[in-house]
Parts: structure tokens; C-alpha cells; sequence
């Protein structure tokens, strides 16, 4: 398995990766007052939903009580064994409500959202279209600071 891992370590460094003239930024509350988002590109699902197909740049909405989910990836190089065993491996769900009971964040978000992260080489669709779509639901729900859980 490691000239796969190899091998795809070799494509990510062929990719391209988009420059951008300016950066936005917003200060966000103090982490004790803010609302808190998971993003992650681990392609979760609720099992009784459609999963994500190859070449997907669409997203899911993940309500904050939904446990009953599928992983998605269908990378060969993609260990499943963590996931397995613990959901707040790639979706620390239960950690974020944790935090928020013990005040260290103000709220965990009602929605949150799934990617699929091992896409084509264009993302453009992710960067204009799906992208941008899922920052307004997560901005409609008073998100203000996004946990991104790269999978």
C-alpha cells in the first residue's frame, strides 16, 4: 500500500492551487460567546440519504443531532478504521457539544457540513457555486467560527 500512498502524495503535488489577491478575514467572537460549524470533507451522510457519487462537489447539511452516519469517501488509500470505531474522528460532534457544556464555546451550530474531499482536479464548481452555498447556510444559522475537518 505504500506506492499508493506515494503515488497519490506525487498527484496532490501536481495539482494546481488557486491564488488569490486578497484574503478575507473577520474577527470572530471570543470562542466563549461564539456558535461553532463542523465542515468536513470525510463525504458524511445520513445513512437513509443519498451518498455522494465521484466527481460530487455538492454538499450535505448534517443536523447537530444526527448520528446515524455513513462515510463516504471511496479513496482505496482511505483508512476507515478510526471512523469506525469513533464518529468525532473525522466529525467531533460529540467533542464540540462537550465544549459548549463546559461553556469553553458559547453553542454548537444546528447544522454542520459534509464535502467530499478526493476530487478532480478542477474545483471551481466547490470554490464558486457549492462552496459559497454552504457558507450561507452555515451564516443563516449564526455560525461563527467553522471547525474544518480535512479527511
Amino acid at each position: 500500500m505504500a506506492g499508493g500512498d506515494q503515488a497519490m502524495r506525487e498527484l496532490g503535488d501536481r495539482l494546481p492551487v488557486p491564488e488569490f489577491t486578497t484574503t478575507p478575514f473577520t474577527t470572530p467572537p471570543p470562542l466563549a460567546s461564539a456558535t461553532v460549524a463542523i465542515c468536513t470533507s470525510a463525504a458524511l451522510h445520513p445513512v437513509r440519504h443519498d451518498a455522494f457519487t465521484p466527481t460530487d462537489t455538492t454538499y450535505r447539511v448534517l443536523d447537530r443531532a444526527e448520528r446515524q452516519l455513513a462515510l463516504g469517501h471511496w479513496s482505496p488509500n482511505f483508512d476507515r478504521t478510526g471512523f469506525a470505531i469513533d464518529l468525532d474522528v473525522v466529525y467531533p460532534i460529540d467533542r464540540l457539544e462537550e465544549l459548549a457544556a463546559e461553556g469553553v464555546i458559547g453553542a454548537v451550530a444546528p447544522r454542520h457540513l459534509a464535502f467530499a474531499g478526493n476530487q478532480p482536479d478542477d474545483v471551481a464548481t466547490v470554490r464558486l457555486d457549492s462552496g459559497p452555498a454552504a457558507a450561507a447556510v452555515l451564516k443563516a444559522d449564526g455560525v461563527d467560527v467553522v471547525l474544518l475537518t480535512p479527511v
